[in-house]
This record gives C-alpha cells, sequence and structure tokens, in this order.
C-alpha cells in the first residue's frame, strides 16, 4: 500500500478483516450446532379458566398497585395484563403463551388404537349415564306412585270423617247441623252447642 500524502482516502487492511470475518462466523456456526430445544406437543387443559371471579366487582387501582391485581386478567406465565376475556383466551391459547409454557403448537396425531380406545370410553360413559337416567327416571316414578297413593288414602280418610260427621246425630236424632239451623241446642246434657 503506498501511502501518498495527497491521499486522504482510508484504506482498508483485507487481511485483518478477512480473519475477523472468519472468528464471526466460527463464533456464529458454534451456538448453531447445539442442540435446538425440543417442545411438548400441544395438549389439553387439565383446569378450568376462571374468567367468572372477579365479575362485577370494583377495584381501586393506583400508581403503587401491582400488576397482578391491576384491571384486567394477569398472565402469571406471560407477566402481561390483558383487558377483557375474550383477549385473555386470545392470548392463553396463542402461540407466545404455549411457547412460555414449554410447548410447540404441534399436535400428536393419533393412531387407529388410541381413536377405537375413546370411542370405547365414550361408549361406556353414555351407558352410564343411560343407567343414571334409567335410575332416576324409576326413582321419579316411585315416588309419584307413592305420593298418589298417600293422596287417595288422604281422600278416603276425609270421606270417611264426612260420611261420620253426617251420621253424628245428637240425642234428639237430628244430625249436628241441623239442630243448630232449627235452633235446638240440645237438651242441656252437654254443653257441646252452648
Amino acid at each position: 500500500m503506498t501511502m501518498r500524502p495527497d491521499d486522504h482516502r482510508r484504506k482498508w487492511d483485507k487481511n485483518e478483516y478477512e480473519k475477523l470475518a472468519a472468528e464471526r462466523l466460527l463464533n456464529q456456526v458454534a451456538p448453531k450446532e447445539e442442540e435446538p430445544v425440543q417442545r411438548e406437543n400441544l395438549k389439553r387443559r387439565d383446569y378450568k379458566v376462571d374468567l367468572d371471579s372477579k365479575l362485577g366487582k370494583s377495584v381501586v387501582i393506583n400508581k403503587n398497585t401491582p400488576t397482578s391485581q391491576s384491571g384486567g386478567y394477569y398472565c402469571n406465565v406471560c407477566d402481561c395484563v390483558v383487558k377483557d376475556s375474550i383477549n385473555f383466551l386470545d392470548h392463553i391459547n396463542g402461540k407466545k403463551h404455549q411457547r412460555n409454557l414449554g410447548m410447540s403448537m404441534k399436535v400428536e396425531r393419533s393412531t387407529v388404537d388410541q381413536v377405537k380406545e375413546r370411542f370405547q370410553q365414550n361408549k361406556k360413559k353414555m351407558e352410564e349415564k343411560q343407567k343414571d337416567y334409567e335410575l332416576e327416571r324409576r326413582l321419579r316414578e316411585a315416588k309419584e306412585e307413592e305420593d298418589r297413593y298417600k293422596e287417595h288414602r288422604k281422600e278416603k280418610r276425609k270421606e270417611r270423617k264426612r260420611k261420620a260427621e253426617d251420621t253424628d246425630f245428637d240425642a234428639g236424632g237430628m244430625p249436628d247441623d241441623m239442630a243448630a239451623i232449627m235452633g235446638f241446642s240440645g237438651f242441656g246434657g252437654s254443653k257441646k252447642n252452648s
């Protein structure tokens, strides 16, 4: 390289920069050779999402309130606040949240045997529900039958009581209500109609 005094342009040392570029490439290749992070396949949530606990409640929020207690739905996995339930559901079903949980967005493919087993489980559940429904129906019918029987016995008792009142005569041979209408109160033997 010639350095002339009238040449003010900057000159680059090609060998030095080629050496720096080669080192940078070696440093970039080294991390990529590491094994990639293995994430679980997407799986069903085993808990119920709580959307109703704060429904209709008022909370006072000031500048010292922690983010987890501020208004909206707080995601402790991602440390963020979402303002409404629809966006919260979108967030917890989204890619970022699932990644933070350690899951990929891929779903495990089911085998034919797994599908058949699932059908058998659902069939057993339906049969159990049917049996429970049958039992409930029978119990309800038995209770209705018992209620009808009790009502029938009650009616019979009332009818017997009515007949007994109709045939109940006082000493004069007239029914009590007939004697009351006619003005008789009896012969003084009892204080029944006084």
